[in-house]
């Protein structure tokens, strides 16, 4: 998977066989960051965007995806993607 940025509200996303475009309104860089910081940046971060809203966090920290994960769940955003990459994850939530 290759991940190429346009400008910096359009993410591409390349898979082995399809192509997906993802608009952002907030990127949030938590690289180097460990529980439960990734998840405090992504909270604060949906303070600032509007319903409706997608949010664009970049996590190394191994736990993100629980952490993340769970949250979204439980507060109802929408999680659009997923990606790793080594060590880095790259998620795109939709606010509620």
């Amino acid at each position: 998977m290759l991940l190429y940025t346009i400008s910096n509200a359009v993410e591409i996303v390349v898979a082995m066989t399809d192509l997906t475009i993802i608009e952002f309104d907030l990127e949030v860089d938590a690289s180097g960051l460990n529980c439960p910081l990734p998840l405090l940046r992504l909270k604060k971060a949906l303070m600032e965007v509007q319903s409706g809203g997608v949010i664009k966090i970049i996590a190394t920290d191994p736990a993100a995806h629980l952490d993340i994960g769970v949250y979204v769940d439980q507060t109802c955003h929408q999680l659009l993607e997923l990606t790793r990459q080594a060590s880095v994850q790259v998620f795109f939530i939709r606010k509620k």
